[in-house]
């Protein structure tokens, strides 16, 4: 219990105990709640609910029904204000129990009256039926072709009793009809009735907070809690300017912030926040255990198939979402708050965001970049000229990997990822084809063969290729040729890049071993040809194949 001399000074709870009991019974102040903020986390969202109430002096107990059944009562914590000293105690949360219906003396009453007329219908019905089988059978027995005195009857008497049973029986089959679809009627108005009477599982949770006031006054609380269905994840729109001879390139990076909620409450009119935190992930490393080696031990006998299955199951680990004629509207953006340890984007104004209405995405940041473009290829598998674009991640908020929608001078390009990256980290984003950039490779030498100087002692593979590279643009750019040396892990299989290759400009590219890169600076209309060769050398017993590193 925490007790606060002056008014309207913010009360807050960490423990949760309970008011002393007075003389009296708390009274329960029956309150409703609003959702005024919420904070949304990559794995989560922390919910801040304001409650109003007039609070009588003494002992109170503020009763709120209006909770998502999805939060965590652990990670229930109230502050909150008064005109008086207040003492915020015990915060209890429970479903409440379910109730049945107030006018169930009622609904009883409405189901056995529409149950009275579906057998008064029944009635209805079995008696069409009868007069419908009397008609039958007099059509069937009586000998309407024959006179009291066995003279023939006129025809028009025949036609008068054929018509006479015909209706008799299209009108009981009407009554018939009538009378089963205000059957089906009241069958669905019992079923609903009987449904109404059932008792209803609660949807939304019951919390309760002890309230001490020293007078009677006004309160505001303010109840935050956790959700877990809830999640925002980063989307990006990268649009690339290339700039000309006289205008440098310019890339417009935009994030966004896609989010979703199932809680099972609206957030209607919040103030929005996301953070960068990850709230599921626990709050320590986890625990190593040391790891043994030793002799393997005799096999036992193994009590079941499924026990052994279930062993395996728990130990196991666990498994691991036309700009040129106008002037663009301008779309609001967030403010980032940037601690030691997270960025918090803040959304201006108020948002709304029902529960499992789907995503709402919303922009975050804007930053403007200016970038290091090159043309990138790699001919061993495909020609094309790439166009990318690099630069130095220079905010303290992290890039959150997440979906990036690509644009290039305004033209949307197609759709890439984007990887993680710190502050200072380097950047690198594909902006597709670049057609005036034209790439060929030769294979100008393949032989397979045998080495020694009498004797035969293993044998090569020696393979040499020609890459031609021609800049067709009217500025220069650099290019980037990326290829394949293959790489030994044997010390009998030998691999030697030949004297003919061009030299390339490095190798192990982003820590990949043998891949080799050329790059330099293309002039305009620029031709020119980069040559690779190589040989393998290996036992003539033995033979080795090349596949791609897993």
């Amino acid at each position: 219990m925490r007790l606060i001399a002056n008014s309207f000074l913010t009360t807050s709870l960490v423990v949760l105990t309970a008011l002393a009991a007075g003389e009296a019974q708390a009274a329960d102040i029956a309150a409703s709640s609003a959702v005024d903020a919420v904070t949304v986390y990559p794995d989560g969202a922390s919910v801040t609910r304001l409650v109003t109430l007039d609070l009588p002096a003494g002992e109170n107990s503020a009763l709120l029904k209006d909770f998502p059944l999805t939060l965590d009562p652990t990670s229930l914590r109230v502050e909150g204000e008064a005109g008086a000293k207040l003492t915020i105690g015990a915060i209890d949360a429970k479903s409440p129990r379910a109730a049945p219906p107030i006018n169930l003396p009622e609904l009883d009453k409405r189901i056995e009256a529409l149950k009275d007329e579906r057998v008064n219908l029944q009635g209805v019905i079995d008696a069409a039926r009868a007069r419908r089988k009397f008609a039958e059978r007099f059509a069937d027995t009586a000998p309407v072709g024959i006179g009291e005195k066995g003279e023939a009857r006129p025809v028009s008497e025949w036609r008068a009793a054929f018509a006479a049973v015909g209706e008799e029986v299209a009108s009981t089959d009407a009554a018939i009809r009538d009378a089963e679809r205000k059957q089906r009627d009241l069958d669905r108005e019992i079923a609903r009735l009987e449904q109404d009477k059932a008792q209803k599982p609660p949807n939304k949770l019951e919390v309760r907070i002890e309230l001490a006031a020293a007078a009677a006054s006004k309160a505001t609380l303010r109840v935050t809690y956790a959700v877990r269905s809830a999640r925002w994840t980063p989307l990006y729109d990268a649009r690339l300017d290339t700039g000309a001879k006289d205008r440098k390139p310019a890339l417009e990076l935009v994030r966004r912030a896609e989010i979703t909620q199932a809680t099972g409450e609206d957030w209607s009119n919040v103030a929005l926040s996301v953070s960068t935190v990850r709230t599921a992930r626990g709050g320590s490393a986890p625990e190593l255990n040391p790891l043994i080696v030793q002799y393997p031990q005799p096999p036992r006998p193994q009590a079941s198939v499924s026990g052994a299955m279930d062993n395996r199951l728990r130990s196991a680990p666990a498994a691991k979402v036309a700009e040129s004629l106008a002037e663009r509207a301008d779309e609001q953006q967030a403010a980032a708050d940037v601690s030691g340890f997270q960025v918090v984007f803040k959304i201006p104004g108020r948002v709304s965001l029902g529960a499992s209405e789907g995503a709402k995405s919303l922009r975050i940041s804007t930053a403007t970049i200016a970038p290091d473009l090159a043309v990138r290829a790699a001919p061993v598998k495909d020609p094309t000229a790439f166009l990318e674009a690099s630069f130095k991640q220079n905010e303290d908020a992290p890039l959150l990997p997440g979906r990036v929608s690509i644009y290039r001078d305004g033209v949307f390009v197609g759709r890439g990822q984007m990887a993680a990256a710190a502050k200072d980290e380097t950047v690198r984003l594909g902006f597709g084809a670049d057609d005036k950039i034209k790439i060929e490779r030769a294979v100008l030498k393949r032989n397979e063969g045998s080495a020694g100087l009498i004797v035969t002692t293993s044998k090569t593979d020696e393979r040499a290729f020609k890459t031609t590279v021609r800049n067709g643009h009217d500025f220069p750019i650099r290019i980037a040729i990326e290829d394949q040396l293959p790489v030994s892990e044997n010390e009998e299989i030998q691999v030697e890049m030949l004297s003919s290759t061009t030299p390339p400009t490095a190798s192990n590219i982003r820590d990949r071993r043998g891949v080799l890169e050329w790059a330099f600076e293309a002039k305009p209309g620029e031709l020119r040809d980069i040559n690779f060769a190589w040989r393998i050398r290996w036992p003539r017993d033995k033979g080795v194949v090349m596949l791609p590193a897993g």
